[in-house]
């Protein structure tokens, strides 16, 4: 059911720090940041050459980043996101084996435009799973 290895996320409290690191240590291609207000993150894309890297900052103090900041001080990985085909036949899948869905259930756009879900932590061995359409 899942497919590609879409992008791995990581929280940051600095993103022009967390962009310098990518871009001018590590001499990675990063993108623009883009404010994702319906979302409350901010994002930068590090693209790598199987995947890409997601640095999230917080849009606003009711982000689900800066809740998650206020819980690891440090940052750190957020979520992984993988592709599927059918982001609603993957969805039903998963909720008939007992998978929880976060929010509403529907599916939502997100940063690449496309649709997505994400899957509770307490289900995928402790790690935010976001799926997004294919």
């Amino acid at each position: 059911m899942i497919g590609r290895l879409n992008h791995v996320a990581i929280a940051v409290r600095d993103l022009g720090k967390a962009v310098a690191v990518y871009r001018d240590v590590l001499g990675a291609e990063v993108s623009a940041a883009v404010p994702q207000p319906d979302h409350g993150v901010t994002t930068v894309f590090v693209t790598l050459p199987n995947t890409k890297i997601e640095l999230l900052e917080p849009l606003g103090e009711g982000s689900p980043i800066a809740k998650f900041l206020e819980r690891n001080p440090d940052g750190g990985m957020h979520h992984i996101c993988y592709e599927v085909d059918d982001i609603r036949a993957a969805r039903d899948r998963l909720k008939a084996s007992g998978a929880r869905v976060l929010g509403d259930g529907e599916p939502k756009i997100g940063a690449h435009g496309k649709a997505v879900l994400f899957l509770h932590p307490k289900d995928f061995s402790g790690t935010l799973v976001e799926l997004e359409q294919g």
